[in-house]
């Protein structure tokens, strides 16, 4: 076979032959070396799952951010836990059992606190409830006092029952009164029972005067201990949550139920689903790359080529990650997927062009040379290339983002070395053959000669195409909610979204720091002012006004409840007849209320309330057995009175109220609001739910207008979005550089240089434009899609432009080569590869799999179509 005998061309010929004739020696020196790699990489290689360190600490929110954790350590990377219940008085009692237990278990957490359960807020939380609201309890407090003290001497059914009949009996001959909330929440407390889905009567409510509705939570702020050398660095703590509420009661049938979420938890349920859908996704992966070698490659010697150089040259990136940076975080690990993206491609290549010169019938021993001399400058303009692009990223702000070019970069060189050494070496074994086409070949060519036919059209195409991508590029957007990343059925994100449609208590609020009482009273009169902002909170805020007339109401509704004390109760047998004949009387007394005064204030209520004991009798005549029927009245009296002695005694702890000044805060509540060096800590709010990106970046740009040192998840999330847009875009703009620079170094052709770098700018330009008619924004996840794109662009252009070029290809020829073939083939297994990853469960790395998509599509499009008509041209007008 004839050779070129250019200096670069006898290179890699020599190369080549020298890989060949040494080739068992070379098998076994890269099974020895990738062994020891392995060793070396499972010994050595660590995992940083914090995100944050992911960005330079000289980046100013980070700085921000660490001056909070410094002074506020509780609230980093802690655990949100919600306890849900149908009363308030559930929902207390388990986030204290909770709290108590976690603050025990100092194998998992620092410390846990659940403000509202503290035993100064339990004795002064009337003081932060206004006027009009005590006033509103001692009246309601002044109705029920009479039921609650018969109660008190005797707790049960027929007790409550008798007390209600008499209760109706005065209002009905004219006594005022207010009983609606009392007899709606009776109602619906055993309607109910009667539907199967009990839940207890809420006394706590009933003397506010509110109506039970729905769930009510309790939220309880633990710290744990995390382990970053783990995958998984919160699931230990995870864990012992878990098992701390099935330890409290809290199993899956009880009224009470824990929900976790939090920066840790989000964090956990991210990286979690991320793996369980690249697990599922990569046995897809799996089978759909296989498919697709086997079209390209057709025998298993060539398959087993490819894939023992791709997990080689992976096993020895690894190994260079390990040794050159020592551990990987979540962007950095996404290397396996850019070398793989780009690793298989150069094997592709090399064997596909083989191939094509053995169908000349010479040996290999001749056709291996002449490949190895033909491709391995291609191959390396296309690594040096590549490598240069991911080197870009290393003098980014985004840690993470230049580790990872460290190590893409540097994996695009081994990949080089890889497939130029050990391919011609198992040649010598699994010697490819010429391929015979699956199908008429014809059908195909005729597609691929198209474009050469419509030239206008394909040029008027390609400019309608970039006027409208131009018109698209300023919608392209990005997405800074790192919620919009995780599954959306995982139980942090559903908590989280529930919390934030609460714009009241919203965990992703802003915090602000200050140095003194005058700069915080001066922030949040500022900070109030604003439209966008709800409410603003700090330790000042802990100090009620108005106390000695509160405490004046206070001592009247102590007076009115006075020394209430429930008599201790025994299990007895319940009484059916006792307790039927109280309910009938009960139900009598509605009866004649409703018929004498139809059109009474009351009369709503007491009609469902007569309704729902209608139902219940109804219930008890049913032929059943007596032991049935004392279960019912029982659950009945359960859910209607078991409550009342708690919310009592909750009641008279907060009539022993004191007043106080700020130096009278405990240190349990002053340590959330006042760090030990004096800085303050200042809660602000958002008056809509900041889920919406544009709703988040109003109020963030609005608070950091009044104080730019803000922190907080709101903060974090715009500004490290700001991070990772500016790092890219300074990443590829060295790219770009870089590239050009390199190219005409190597092809030693303006000419050349642009027909490769065109394709590339028209497929960004596309993508981009793609992006916003699919509704696709960028986010932290899918960015990470844009190298391999680049890298794939690259490669595709190199080799069409290096064999047109040093091949003299015409058009039709070369459309009909190895070289397109491989372009193809490279560009499939690709997207069969990556592909799969739109079927994950992380939004994220769905969101990558559909921009690789696109992305390599449109590449592929730009490469096989676009460019085969300029060089068509461009050797048009050379010739003329």
């Amino acid at each position: 076979m004839k050779i070129s005998n250019g200096a670069g061309n006898r290179f890699f010929t020599r190369w080549t032959i020298f890989s060949y004739q040494k080739a068992i020696w070379f098998i076994v020196l890269a099974v020895v070396v990738a062994g020891l790699s392995l060793l070396y990489t499972a010994n050595n290689l660590g995992v940083h799952t914090d995100t944050t360190d992911m960005l330079s600490e000289d980046v100013p929110f980070r700085v921000n951010h660490k001056r909070y954790k410094e002074a506020f350590p509780q609230y980093e990377d802690a655990l949100l836990l919600v306890v849900d219940a149908p009363t308030p008085e559930q929902a207390h009692a388990a986030a204290k059992r909770l709290t108590r237990y976690l603050q025990n278990d100092r194998t998992h957490f620092y410390e846990a606190s659940y403000l509202s359960g503290d035993s100064f807020f339990e004795q002064n939380g009337l003081l932060f409830k206004s006027i009009p609201e005590l006033e509103a309890i001692t009246d309601q407090l002044a109705t029920a006092q009479p039921l609650i003290a018969r109660l008190a001497e005797n707790l049960t059914l027929n007790t409550f029952a008798s007390v209600l009949t008499e209760a109706v009996n005065e209002v009905s001959k004219g006594r005022n009164l207010e009983l609606d909330t009392v007899f709606n929440s009776i109602s619906a407390t055993l309607d109910a029972r009667l539907a199967g889905a009990p839940r207890a009567l809420s006394w706590q409510i009933l003397l506010d005067a509110e109506q039970q509705t729905g769930l009510y939570q309790e939220l309880v702020l633990t710290r744990p201990k995390h382990d970053y050398t783990q995958l998984f660095a919160a699931e230990h703590s995870l864990n012992a949550v878990r098992e701390a509420a099935l330890d409290i009661g809290l199993t899956r049938d009880a009224p009470e139920q824990l929900r976790i979420t939090g920066e840790a938890a989000l964090a956990y349920d991210e990286l979690h689903s991320a793996m369980r859908g690249a697990q599922d996704a990569g046995i897809l992966a799996l089978v759909l790359v296989i498919a697709v070698l086997l079209m390209a490659l057709r025998t298993a010697g060539a398959i087993m080529t490819v894939m023992f150089s791709l997990v080689l040259g992976l096993i020895l990136t690894a190994a260079f990650a390990t040794f050159a940076v020592g551990h990987l975080n979540l962007i950095s690990i996404a290397f396996a997927v850019l070398y793989i993206g780009l690793g298989v491609d150069y094997a592709i290549h090399f064997l596909l062009r083989h191939e094509e010169i053995r169908k000349t019938g010479a040996p290999v021993i001749q056709t291996l040379p002449t490949a190895g001399s033909d491709i391995g400058k291609a191959l390396t303009i296309c690594a040096i290339t590549t490598a240069i692009g991911f080197y870009a990223f290393i003098p980014t702000s985004y840690d993470g983002v230049a580790e990872l070019g460290l190590i893409s970069g540097s994996g695009m060189i081994i990949s080089l070395l890889v497939t130029l050494t050990i391919v011609p070496a198992l040649q010598r074994f699994f010697p490819i053959r010429p391929i015979k086409p699956l199908i008429s070949v014809q059908p195909l060519h005729t597609a691929l000669e198209w474009p050469i036919h419509a030239r206008k059209s394909v040029y008027l195409l390609t400019v309608l195409a970039v006027l409208l991508s131009v018109f698209a590029l300023p919608k392209i957007r990005f997405d800074y909610n790192l919620l919009n990343l995780n599954d959306p059925r995982a139980e942090s994100v559903m908590t989280f979204r529930d919390l934030l449609e609460n714009a009241e208590d919203s965990p992703w609020h802003i915090i602000a720091l200050a140095n003194s009482r005058s700069e915080t009273e001066q922030l949040v009169q500022q900070l109030s002012e604003l439209p966008e902002v709800d409410k603003v909170i700090s330790i000042l805020d802990f100090v009620p006004d108005d106390q000695e007339e509160k405490l004046h109401l206070i001592a009247e509704m102590a007076m009115t409840l006075g020394p209430i004390s429930f008599a201790s109760t025994t299990q007895e047998r319940i009484d059916v007849d006792l307790q039927r004949a109280a309910l009938l009387n009960l139900q009598s007394a509605l009866a004649r209320f409703l018929d004498e005064q139809p059109a009474h204030t009351s009369a709503r209520a007491a009609k469902n309330l007569h309704t729902s004991i209608l139902n219940l009798l109804s219930q008890l005549d049913t032929p059943t057995e007596d032991l049935a029927q004392q279960k019912l009245l029982s659950a009945v009296e359960h859910d209607l009175l078991h409550l009342l002695p708690v919310s009592i005694q909750r009641l008279q702890l907060a009539l022993n109220a004191l007043p106080f000044t700020l130096r009278d805060i405990p240190e349990s509540v002053r340590m959330h609001w006042l760090s030990g060096n004096g800085v303050y800590r200042i809660a602000v709010y958002p008056t809509e739910n900041i889920d919406d990106n544009d709703a988040l970046k109003q109020f963030v740009r609005a608070v950091q207008h009044i104080t730019p040192g803000a922190t907080g998840v709101p903060v974090i999330s715009l500004e490290a979005g700001k991070a990772v847009v500016d790092a890219f875009i300074h990443a590829f703009s060295l790219a770009f550089i870089g590239v050009i620079v390199a190219l005409l170094i190597l092809l030693r052709n303006i000419k050349s240089t642009v027909l490769v770098l065109l394709p590339l700018l028209l497929a960004a330009l596309f993508t981009g434009a793609v992006t916003v008619f699919l509704g696709l924004p960028f986010n932290f996840a899918n960015v990470i899609a844009l190298p391999l794109i680049l890298g794939i662009g690259i490669d595709c252009s190199v080799h069409m432009v290096h064999r047109s070029r040093n091949n003299g290809e015409a058009y039709e020829n070369l459309l009909h080569t190895s070289t397109t073939r491989a372009i193809y083939y490279s560009a499939l297994t690709t997207m069969a590869g990556f592909g799969s990853l739109i079927f994950s469960q992380h939004q994220g790395t769905a969101s990558m799999g559909l921009l690789l998509l696109v992305g390599v599509v449109l590449t592929l499009v730009c490469v096989l179509v676009i460019l085969p008509v300029l060089l068509h041209t461009a050797d048009n007008k050379r010739a003329a």
